[in-house]
């Protein structure tokens, strides 16, 4: 029982860069087309940009990552109807 403990802990971790790729994915999809417009983004570029980086581990986690950090906080503000400094950031 001990090896296959094992082995499913390595797949779980070895899943993580997908889940977060996945979870960018997910989330600029869900996000209303005038949201996008409004924060000065555009999804297809960035739907483009994680689907191309989900091809290399590091590089799905990096485009998956700046998404996460940077630009969906913009395009959520303009969702919520925030403008200022927090959204005006590339």
């Amino acid at each position: 029982m001990g090896r296959l403990a094992r082995e499913v802990v390595l797949v779980a971790i070895a899943s993580i860069p997908l889940a977060i790729s996945v979870w960018a994915l997910l989330d600029i999809a869900r996000r209303p087309a005038w949201a996008w417009s409004l924060s000065g983004r555009n999804r297809v570029v960035w739907m483009a940009a994680v689907l191309v980086g989900m091809c290399s581990v590091v590089g799905g986690l990096i485009i998956s990552g700046i998404y996460l950090l940077r630009i969906r906080p913009a395009v959520a503000d303009a969702e919520n109807g925030r403008f200022g400094p927090s959204s005006a950031s590339p």
